[in-house]
């Protein structure tokens, strides 16, 4: 494995403390989180320098997978090489992923409590507003031209109406990028030159740790197909949160989408309103948002596992999950961490990835229509005209809770700008007043 430069690194101990302490107080999603990190890595510690931490930042952006979890995880190696990239992005991941594992065995044991129910109403009203603020934060981030307006419009009108696949949307926007900068030029500006200790990488270097760690990924999922039947859940919830890995751009709320397409309607594992609650679940703990992935994994286990211990197969379902959403994150920042600097300056390339990034917000876009519908109304009809699909509700069946503490969630968000923990606290304690009331 190449190993980065270590300069004025501190010692591996003292860097561990420091990604044991991020991994337990990262709430907030990845805006907090990168903001966490940046003010302990580069403003206290003075770990990495300012340009470091935001070429790093924009990489990891633009990878499919957890942002927040990459540029940990980049962090590490930067400073210890292999063994400290892999301290950082376990570190940031496992103390969640033990929550959530235990959050999601009591929610599939005593989910259709009322209690319960009525608080996950407060939840998935306060996680609607949650995810509209993500659409208009990424918008404003990702969307500056018109032909990237364009895009973004395009992929909602297919994933939305035409229930077109997230990877071929993907797809189709990557190569649109791809020949849109086919005239752009690379200008070597003098922050954005590789450095020469990263430009002398060997290939071959990169191709073994391509090979390491894609066998990593790949031969412990093919061995649970092997045991269990490539028929059994197991089997295909390995298959599925591999391929998600890969084409899920945009983060948390961009893997959700995709979710709730084929977890929910082409499987059968969740149910609407269940997706939401697993958000809910993973904005209230540490670590990346995407462990509501671990979520699905344990509900899909424990109803579908057999004959087996419901209990058993749900650890086993989420287990399996957390290994294909994370083993490949750790493959692509270390086969790409060497390349950061010099992808800097690479037009085409970055103009694939704009386009992509263009294209999820369509998507965020497409999740907060999907979520509005089924957490205000509780019947919510698809109605098919040849190729075209079409949500409709069933306007008696709205959920006046759920519609006031959206409105609430909203009020919270935009105009007193709480913080999520606060949001979600406050909207759950209404759900629960409101049950009492209506």
């Amino acid at each position: 494995m190449t190993e980065a430069p270590l300069g004025l690194a501190p010692s591996f101990n003292e860097a561990l403390r420091t990604w044991a302490k991020i991994g337990l107080t990262s709430f907030g999603g990845p805006a907090g989180q990168i903001a966490m990190m940046h003010k302990i890595l580069v403003d206290e510690k003075k770990w990495l320098e300012e340009r470091t931490y935001l070429l790093a930042l924009n990489f990891c952006t633009l990878l499919p997978g957890p942002e927040a979890m990459q540029l940990a995880t980049y962090a590490g190696w930067r400073l210890h090489g292999l063994k400290g990239g892999l301290a950082a992005g376990l570190l940031f991941v496992l103390p969640g992923a033990l929550l959530i594992l235990v959050l999601s065995a009591i929610y599939a044991a005593f989910g259709s409590v009322p209690f319960v129910s009525a608080l996950f109403t407060g939840i998935k009203a306060a996680v609607l507003a949650i995810v509209v603020e993500a659409l208009l934060r990424i918008s404003r981030r990702s969307l500056r031209d018109q032909t990237e307006w364009i895009i973004a419009a395009l992929a909602f009108i297919a994933i939305f109406f035409f229930k077109v696949p997230f990877p071929v949307i993907v797809l189709a926007a990557a190569l649109f990028g791809f020949w849109r900068g086919r005239n752009s030029t690379s200008v070597a500006h003098e922050e954005t030159q590789a450095s020469p200790a990263y430009s002398a990488i060997p290939i071959s270097d990169t191709l073994r740790t391509i090979a390491i760690w894609l066998a990593i990924w790949v031969l412990p999922l093919l061995a649970i197909s092997a045991v269990f039947g490539f028929d059994h859940v197991l089997a295909k919830l390995a298959w599925f949160f591999s391929k998600l890995a890969v084409v899920t751009f945009g983060g948390a709320y961009a893997v959700l989408a995709y979710v709730a397409q084929d977890a929910v309607e082409v499987y059968g594992w969740l149910k609407p309103g269940e997706m939401l609650d697993g958000l809910g679940l993973a904005e209230t703990t540490p670590g990346p948002l995407i462990l509501v992935n671990e979520f699905v994994g344990y509900l899909a286990a424990y109803r579908q596992g057999g004959e087996a211990t419901p209990v058993v197969m749900g650890i086993l379902g989420a287990l399996v999950v957390l290994w294909a959403t994370f083993a490949p994150c750790f493959l692509w920042i270390f086969a790409g961490a060497p390349y950061i600097e010099r992808i800097a300056s690479m037009p085409r390339l970055k103009s694939a990835l704009s386009a992509i990034t263009a294209a999820v917000v369509g998507v965020v876009l497409n999740l907060s229509v999907w979520f509005a519908l089924h957490v205000i109304f509780r019947d919510v009809q698809a109605i098919e005209f040849g190729p075209l699909n079409l949500q409709v509700p069933n306007f008696a069946s709205l959920d006046a809770s759920a519609a006031i503490i959206a409105i609430l969630a909203a009020v919270l968000l935009f105009r007193l700008h709480a913080g999520l923990t606060t949001t979600l606290a406050i909207c759950g304690a209404a759900a629960l007043a409101l049950a009492q009331i209506l």
